[in-house]
Formats: C-alpha cells, structure tokens, sequence
C-alpha cells in the first residue's frame, strides 16, 4: 500500500489545504459588517426602559435591573453641573435651619449647635440692647435687619426654614407614598376597581388644591400639623394618576405575566415588581412637588392662615410686614422686611425645579442614550480632525 493509499499519512501540505478549505466552508454565508464596532455596542448605556441582561438577566423588571437603572441615573445626575449646585444649596438651607438653633425633644436637648445669635422670639430692645428699635436697617450686628416687633431676622430666617422646608418634604413624603399604592392599585386590577378610584382622583381635581388647603386649614387651624394635613390630604391624586398611567403598561409586561403564572399573590406582584417600576417618574414629580408646597405653605402664611401669628415662619413673615411695603413708619420703606423672606423662598424653590429637572433628564435612558452617543461623536470626530 503506497502513502496516498494509507489514510494516517497525509502530508503537511494536504493540513493546510484542508484547514483552508474548512475555513472558507465556515466563512460562507456569513454576513460582514464593515464600520461596525462591537465594544461600543456593549458599553453602551441601555435604551430599553429598565436595563439588560447584564442588569437583570433575562428579566428586565428585576431588581438587579431596576437598580442598574437606578445606579446609571445616578452618574448622569452627579455629572450635571446645575443639579448639583442646586443640591448644594437644598442641603445648606436644610442644614442651616437644622442648626439654627438647639433641638429639644422630652426635655433632651438632641441638637445642642446655634448658628442663630439670637433666638427668633426675642424682643432685642428689651432683652438685649435697649438701642435697638423696630425696621432697623441691616449692619454688621444684624445682618439683615430687625423686623417691626424688634427681632432679628437673621435668626428668624434661619429658623424659618425648619418650618417651611420640613412641611414641604413630609407633605410629598406622605402624598407620594399614599398615592404610589393608590395608583398602582387602580392600574393593575384595571376594570370597575380602576373606574370607581380614577372617578375620585377626578373628584379631587375638580377643586384647587389651594383652596381645598384652605378650608381644611380654616376649619382646623393654623398650626405645623394642621398645614401637612391640608396639603397632604388631596396633594395625593396627583400622583396617583400619574402612577395608574404607568402601570398600566407594566401590568402587561412580561415579568409581571409571569410572575402571575407561577402563582404569586397579587399584593407581591404590586409591591415587587409594579410599585418599583414606577418610581422613575414619581421621583421626578415629588421633586418639583416640595417647592409648590413650600410655596402654598408660604402663601396660606401670606393670608394669615398658617402659623400663628409670631411664628418664624417665612410666609407668615411676609404676612407681618406687609403694611410696610406701600409705606413703612418714618416714610421709609423697610425692604429688608419682606426680601430676605421672599428670597429664601425663592431661592428654595428655584433650587428644588432645579434639581427636578435634572432628575428627569438623569432617569430618562432614551435621551441619555442619545446624549451620550452624540458626545461620543463628537469626540471621534475631534480626535480624527486632530
């Protein structure tokens, strides 16, 4: 038997004819892309609505998606220059008012720090320097004057903000939170449950919400509590229609599908899987929500209808000083009165649209995902032209 009979002989050259003739057996039919770079594709930030795999495996509505969502937003939040110089300033306020002066409570002093020189209460020309007299303007003593019973207001202001910004955040802390379950409710049962709690959220929204404030406020009083009852007792629907639009597609996913097919309870369904998935824009609306809450404290303050009068509270600061701003006493017109109030307003509130706004643009993936992919044009474009 020669060599070209025996079948374990072939020679060095019949390999390589036969692994190029495998090659190009394994090649045929393929597609070639050219101008196709995988690694970008995978980098990538995802344009699905709760991330990938990679995320959360096969489910997308998982935790471990859902949190990689999260975790993606974050970093889009913290590289938007404007957000964070507006949670700068929401955290300063919040800390400023927090240590303005000492916190007892039962007797048990738990915040012993006292950024205020004085107390809000106290009367300066009685009490501490008999020179002082009501609408002195500001001086390095007082730095934003004395109001017209003789304190100061920069400790009043100061103090204020534990009022203000405090009811603003426990009101939508409860609103949301009440109108989250309603709202994931009414969507995910759908039919009469859904048409008997939607026609209620429409009774609601036939009255403003200011209005209704102020008549739970005129039949309660004025007090801390009473303005979080009368902002958190209808600022609810809001949300709850917001969340009943959302889940309404995410009931029909297929996570949820499956979910129900294995049997879980419904009550599991809503809190594990429906509730988190809606969160994205819950977030967004609270957000912008606590400076319209401060804002209808304040004017409920503004009408006298808020705290008790005396209270440092900015609205209600407003309120003592207003027969000022047409002529104040003497025939000057004390401005520090009314602006260092208003303007802590203001500035709180411009701050918490802000940091709205960015929380939007940080959960929204399909415009990231297109921001990023043109930044990353951009980019290669400059480094080609270079």
């Amino acid at each position: 038997m020669t060599d070209d009979d025996d079948p374990g002989t072939d020679t060095a050259d019949d390999d390589g004819t036969r692994s190029r003739a495998r090659s190009r057996t394994d090649e045929r039919g393929r597609i070639r892309i050219t101008g196709f770079e995988a690694d970008r594709v995978r980098d990538r930030d995802s344009l699905s609505e709760w991330g990938d795999e990679a995320a959360g495996g096969t489910n997308g509505g998982t935790a471990a998606g859902m949190d990689g969502r999260w975790r993606r937003g974050l970093r889009r939040f913290g590289r938007n220059r404007s957000a964070m110089t507006a949670l700068a300033v929401v955290v300063s306020m919040a800390l400023v008012s927090l240590l303005a002066r000492p916190v007892e409570v039962l007797g048990v002093v738990v915040q012993p720090f006292a950024l205020a020189p004085y107390d809000p209460t106290t009367i300066l020309y009685l009490s501490v320097d008999p020179s002082v007299s009501p609408y002195d303007p500001p001086s390095w003593r007082f730095p934003m004057g004395v109001d017209g019973s003789g304190r100061d207001l920069f400790s009043r202001v100061l103090v204020g903000g534990r009022y203000s910004i405090s009811i603003g955040f426990v009101v939508v802390g409860l609103t949301a939170s009440f109108g989250l379950a309603y709202g994931a409710i009414a969507g995910y049962y759908g039919g009469v449950v859904d048409e008997v709690m939607m026609r209620i959220v429409d009774v609601v929204f036939a009255f403003p919400g200011l209005v209704l404030a102020l008549v739970v406020v005129a039949t309660l009083g004025g007090g801390y509590w009473q303005l979080v009852i009368a902002f958190s007792l209808f600022g609810w629907a809001g949300y709850a229609r917001l969340v009943r639009g959302e889940v309404l597609s995410i009931a029909e996913r297929e996570y949820v599908v499956a979910a129900k097919a294995i049997g879980a309870r419904d009550r599991a369904v809503i809190r594990r899987h429906v509730a988190p998935n809606a969160l994205s824009p819950l977030v967004v609306l609270a957000s912008l929500n606590v400076g319209s809450v401060v804002i209808g404290v304040a004017a409920l303050g503004f009408l006298g209808l808020g705290m008790d009068p005396g209270t440092a509270e900015w609205g209600t600061m407003l309120d003592a000083t207003r027969e000022t701003l047409i002529q104040g006493p003497g025939g000057r017109i004390p401005w520090w009165a009314t602006v260092y109030p208003g303007g802590a307003i203001f500035v709180f509130v411009l701050a918490m649209n802000v940091i709205g706004d960015g929380i939007n643009d940080a959960l929204d993936a399909r415009a990231a995902g297109v921001r990023e992919g043109k930044r990353r044009r951009e980019a290669d474009r400059g480094g080609d032209e270079s």
